[in-house]
């Protein structure tokens, strides 16, 4: 089974979002929106086949990086989020939450030894870009 397929997201927060979306555009070059940045790409084994990394500023204190105090989240491409969160149970591994689904794909949370959480990101079987 493959577990991480690659990298769904980076995700900090910060004072102010929209005040740091704005500065990475003008200094960076990043296609910012309201949600951060939208990276686009195709698949090295099938360029047919597309894919998105997202980057996105949160405001300081948000929740959704709960129970972690740290002040980021990597997101995590996977394959068959069903079956590796199970592993992952069976391995010891602390999953927080539910596993939740949307239009855009399944998301599961897992905590690292040191307290930092992880997004796992099944992504829709045909990813709209």
């Amino acid at each position: 089974m493959k577990r991480v397929t690659g990298i769904g997201g980076v995700f900090f927060q910060c004072e102010d979002p929209g005040k740091m979306n704005e500065w990475y555009g003008k200094h960076l070059g990043l296609p910012v929106n309201q949600w951060g940045a939208s990276f686009k790409w195709r698949h090295e084994d099938n360029p047919e086949k597309t894919g998105l990394t997202q980057w996105s500023t949160m405001k300081t204190g948000t929740e959704y990086f709960a129970p972690s105090e740290k002040p980021f989240m990597i997101n995590y491409r996977v394959e068959n989020l069903v079956e590796l969160v199970e592993t992952l149970k069976a391995e010891g591994v602390q999953v927080v939450g539910e596993m939740q689904e949307f239009d855009y794909g399944k998301f599961g949370w897992i905590l690292d030894p040191e307290g930092n959480k992880i997004e796992l990101w099944e992504p829709p079987a045909e990813e709209t870009l």
